[in-house]
């Protein structure tokens, strides 16, 4: 395929580096910042643009790779007329935002990307939605190369991954920060929980998490329970968020 990457961050990054290494052309970089088009398009040997109007219009993709704020202002930007497939990779953004086109779809990857690190496609559940059978058995077929593990999911499907991919990287990550701040405030270091952190992790690779919930609130241990919003009294978010989710650790009994 011939690709016109709309992006120049962390997914348009990923993304044009693999699609280059399973064969298929970059033929353009779009970012409104001419420095960042440059600087990938430098990177993945291609033209790099900051101006829709000079866009390429007989590739065979187009990948927008923006914030999700981003991506309906991108799409009112490029003819409808684009004959190639034109594809967003939001999790939360329905399909139905690229309807002027006559060839549209998503290509999803719930997985957070960065730059600096390296990112395994193949490990990755990429989740593909096209407006019509054909389209998504062609994207289907694109990242399947890449990632086998990749799966055809409708956008409300989409939607529940990726608010699920929240509940299980941001909002640990949150606790994870409170954790460290609590132990700080009593000369500990981080580094004495990030062992059952892996622990806790590893268990659920292989087990509903319920079947495998551990601590007082599964025990009913009130005793334990008040003695540790006893020691954060003077923390009244971090004793709301210990209550509310032991009142759902409970539930589950």
């Amino acid at each position: 395929m011939n690709i016109v990457i709309l992006g120049s961050g962390n997914a348009a990054t990923h993304f044009g580096h693999e699609f280059q290494k399973i064969g298929h052309q970059i033929v353009q970089i779009y970012s409104k910042t001419k420095a960042n088009a440059d600087a990938l398009a430098f990177a993945l040997h291609c033209p790099a643009i900051d101006r829709l109007a000079e866009l390429d219009l007989n590739a065979d993709l187009y990948f927008i790779a923006v914030t999700d704020q981003a991506i309906i202002p991108v799409v009112e930007a490029i003819p409808k007329d684009v004959q190639g497939i034109v594809v967003h990779c939001s999790g939360a953004t329905d399909i139905s935002v690229l309807a002027k086109f006559q060839n549209y779809g998503v290509i999803y990857p719930p997985q957070s990307l960065s730059k600096s690190k390296t990112i395994d496609f193949s490990t990755i559940p990429f989740c593909i939605e096209g407006n019509t059978d054909d389209n998504s058995t062609a994207l289907l077929k694109l990242i399947q190369v890449s990632a086998p593990k990749t799966i055809l999911c409708n956008s409300k499907q989409r939607l529940a991954i990726h608010l699920a991919s929240v509940m299980v990287n941001n909002f640990p990550n949150i606790l994870y920060q409170m954790a460290y701040e609590l132990l700080e405030e009593n000369q500990l270091s981080f580094d004495l929980i990030k062992p059952i952190i892996l622990e806790t992790a590893e268990k659920v690779q292989n087990d509903i998490p319920i079947t495998v919930q551990t601590g007082p609130a599964i025990r009913a241990d009130e005793v334990t329970q008040q003695k540790h919003l006893k020691f954060i009294s003077n923390k009244p978010d971090l004793q709301q968020i210990y209550q509310l989710l032991s009142r759902q650790i409970t539930k589950r009994k």
